[in-house]
């Protein structure tokens, strides 16, 4: 097995110059197309680089100096072995996610080309760097469609807060983190004054959770969990009263399937409902519930009995 920055270049921020000062001494390059822990498997693809070719991938491995700040706990592939002209083993790096470098100092850093990286891999056969960043890109673009129609089921008057909470996120964590919180307080003090009326104001935000059950992905993003935290911060008779106060739609059924199944909601109020909510919600989810809302329903939630 083969460990990364097998030649003492832990210490120090990762710079091209340091990548740049072992690839002069390289006899020879070897790139193998799996982890470390798999670099000696005969069954892995690898290519050879020697001669002008370490120049330009010493070009190909340019990193933003600095890096990131941080390691990435995967093991990372491909694995880039660098021996010298005696074939001693001057290093070992590993590609993070097909963007960034590890290996050449005390964190990770990104490249600053990783698509020129990637397309010059699969040329020598490397392929399943290409493929990956195909399949990232398509879920990516899923990920955005899946955005912006939660952005366009906002109810009046809140679709721009919407888009301030739904910024997807970036490498800055501390700085996201920051301004998304920014965002839901101004969305938070929006809601009421754009709906003072709680019973239509919690009509509005149950359509708006609504939106989420009916994704193909599954699951809440943090847009879908800020309109949640605002439910279960009304109070929660004033809910049930809204929902009672005229039946509710089809979408409005939708959230509040999400919002009495959520752990917050069972842990503080339990899953038993009152009627008529209960049957009609029931009815509801066996005549078009999601497989999420069947599979919670016949484990008892909203008050039916188990197996319903």
């Amino acid at each position: 097995m083969i460990s990364r920055g097998t030649t003492g270049m832990a210490e120090g921020a990762p710079t091209t110059a340091r990548l740049r000062d072992v690839l002069q001494r390289a006899g020879r390059v070897v790139i193998v197309e799996g982890s470390p822990a798999d670099a000696g498997s005969a069954e892995r693809a690898r290519t050879v680089v020697t001669g002008a070719g370490v120049d330009h991938l010493a070009r190909l491995l340019a990193i933003v100096d600095g890096g990131t700040g941080y390691r990435c706990r995967c093991h990372g592939w491909p694995t880039i072995l660098v021996y010298d002209v005696s074939g001693e083993l001057l290093a070992c790096w590993t590609l993070h996610h097909q963007t960034g470098l590890s290996g050449i100092g005390d964190c990770d850093a990104d490249l600053r080309d990783g698509p020129a990286l990637t397309a010059w891999l699969a040329e020598r056969g490397l392929t399943r760097s290409r493929e990956v960043q195909s399949a990232l890109a398509d879920q990516e673009a899923e990920e955005e469609r899946r955005r912006l129609r939660w952005v366009q089921a906002a109810p009046a008057g809140l679709r721009d807060a919407a888009e301030a909470v739904s910024r997807p996120p970036h490498r800055d964590r501390q700085t996201w983190s920051g301004r998304l919180r920014d965002a839901k307080d101004r969305l938070a003090a929006l809601v009421p004054h754009r709906y003072p009326d709680g019973i239509e104001r919690i009509r509005v935000l149950l359509a708006w959770a609504g939106t989420a059950s009916r994704e193909p992905t599954g699951g809440l993003k943090w847009y879908d969990s800020a309109i949640q935290q605002q439910l279960l911060g009304e109070d929660p008779d004033l809910i049930l009263a809204a929902l009672a106060a005229r039946p509710p739609d089809p979408a409005q059924l939708d959230g509040a399937a999400e919002l009495f199944s959520s752990l917050e909601w069972t842990g503080a109020h339990g899953m038993q409902l009152p009627e008529p909510l209960r049957s009609t919600l029931i009815r509801h989810i066996k005549a078009d519930g999601t497989d999420a809302m069947r599979f919670r329903l016949r484990h008892g939630y909203y008050g039916a009995e188990r197996s319903v």
